[in-house]
């Protein structure tokens, strides 16, 4: 009888004790035995705000137990394994893979002067890769300008990550390997692995659409040939008292990515905040570079919203096909934050998956790919689901 081939698979775990050297022992002892003795191709490793003094001997415990062919990770706001989600105390959340016939490049980037500017040194080099996943210090490394950078050369590039902030500046480090860094961007370049992409931005449409007529940098002048406030004001005048509620907690901008597209729904919007207002212009300034021509419409968040757009986004990502598991990066401001119930994103991923192998942490910014550009969000849920061959 021939031997059995193969094919991906992902195991988790948890570890809580009070040294970090403990807890990701113990989290790596999880995921070995979900693995069932197979080999670790890929690991991440990812540590409370609590043990970041720690985490060299974290990872070296993560080492040691899974003996990994790559070990990445970070000291986040909080982490998430399995089915559940640690946003305060101490925990360390382990995810390993084996994924055969996988390359996989590791890489440590960090920020350089130049005479042009700033600059990106340690990046790999990039021929259509499955998945790009990268693990930022928010205040060493330019995770804006790099990103538009990227999506200039690489076009419809699957990359997905988020904004590890831990406790502030100077308390962050990065894992790649045997070394850990204090700032930078660590992460992993992966090929030959079937893997899709996920961005939940949790909003809901409300109002209509209308055409930027008047734009300079982040302010928009005019909308639909009126001005832009005005626009504004008559949209959310014409709400249901709901939708006018939820403006009222938290209005954005649902700025269409791809404009070629018939008709737009969720997922074609990348979504920012309207960060002010002029009564005597009737401008308004969004957070995002905008220009003459673009469509925009507004959006409101809530726990409802973006628990059908998580689900939503999960359904389409694995229809069809057989996840081993997933890395999830949500934002800090999810959690309980947004919804009445503890573990919600963790929760909804695992029943989609059908199974626990997912952990990822709570990010100050996530990254994932949007209308075909890669872009940083907020109080948004990424994910890079990995599929059965």
């Amino acid at each position: 009888m021939g031997q059995a081939t193969r094919t991906t698979r992902i195991g988790v775990g948890l570890g809580t004790s009070p040294g970090a050297a403990e807890a990701a022992a113990q989290a790596a002892g999880g995921a070995r035995a979900a693995l069932g003795g197979e080999p670790v191709d890929l690991a991440f490793c990812f540590l409370s705000a609590g043990y970041a003094e720690q985490a060299a001997e974290a990872a070296a415990a993560v080492r040691a137990g899974l003996e990994p062919r790559h070990l990445l990770g970070c000291v986040a706001d909080g982490v998430v394994a399995g089915e559940v989600e640690v946003q305060d105390g101490r925990a360390a959340a382990v995810w390993a893979a084996s994924l055969p016939g996988a390359s996989i490049a590791p890489f440590h980037a960090r920020a350089i002067r130049t005479p042009e500017g700033v600059g990106v040194a340690g990046f790999p080099d990039l021929d259509g890769p499955d998945l790009v996943v990268c693990l930022v210090d928010p205040y060493t490394f330019p995770a804006g300008g790099f990103l538009a950078r990227l999506n200039e050369e690489h076009p419809n590039l699957p990359l997905v990550g988020g904004l590890a902030g831990a406790s502030g500046p100077g308390t962050q480090a990065l894992l790649v390997d045997g070394d850990a860094h204090e700032g930078g961007a660590v992460g992993a370049v992966v090929s030959g692995v079937p893997v899709a992409t996920v961005v939940s931005q949790g909003c809901a449409p409300v109002g209509r659409e209308a055409v930027i007529t008047q734009a300079e940098g982040n302010v928009v002048y005019e909308l639909a040939g009126q001005p832009a406030l005005e626009w504004v004001k008559s949209q959310l005048g014409s709400l249901p008292p709901r939708e006018q509620l939820l403006a009222v907690q938290g209005l954005l901008a649902g700025i269409v990515i791809d404009e070629n597209k018939a008709d737009y729904g969720r997922g074609d919007y990348l979504m920012r905040g309207l960060l002010a207002a002029d009564e005597d212009e009737g401008s308004i300034a969004l957070g995002e570079q905008v220009r003459v021509g673009q469509t925009v419409r507004l959006h409101v968040r809530d726990a409802a919203s973006a628990d059908d757009d998580l689900r939503e986004a999960l359904d389409l990502a694995v229809r069809g096909s057989r996840p081993a598991g997933a890395l999830l990066f949500t934002c800090n401001g999810r959690g309980t934050h947004m919804f009445a119930e503890p573990d919600h994103d963790a929760r909804a991923v695992t029943a989609a998956l059908g199974g626990p192998a997912l952990a990822g942490f709570f990010c100050g910014g996530e990254i994932g790919p949007v209308g075909g550009r890669a872009f940083l969000h907020g109080f948004t849920a990424t994910l890079a689901v990995f599929l059965e061959r």
